[in-house]
């Protein structure tokens, strides 16, 4: 079987979203326009830095999440508008 790159890159993207946590990241971040830090999505989560710095990790690798340095500070957010309305799909399922 030979698999196309975009069908590819789309299983992977689904793949990265497929943990409760990051579904979660993704959710908070529709609305944020400017982002959120490690420090906000954590608070927000509940869970260790540390897990939510690898869950963060992983969305951006995939291509889901970009991110912009403001002095010491790293802000995530979801890198395009197709990506934004297929998270809120899943959502709504």
């Amino acid at each position: 079987m030979v698999v196309k790159k975009k069908t590819f890159k789309i299983a992977n993207t689904i793949k990265a979203m497929s943990h409760p946590a990051r579904l979660q990241i993704l959710e908070d971040l529709i609305p944020a326009k400017d982002g959120f830090n490690v420090s906000t999505i954590q608070k927000l989560l509940k869970i260790p830095q540390s897990a939510v710095s690898q869950h963060l990790s992983l969305l951006k690798t995939s291509g889901i999440l970009d991110s912009r340095r403001n002095g010491v500070e790293i802000f995530y957010y979801i890198k395009d508008e197709k990506t934004k309305e297929l998270i809120e799909h899943i959502l709504s399922l």
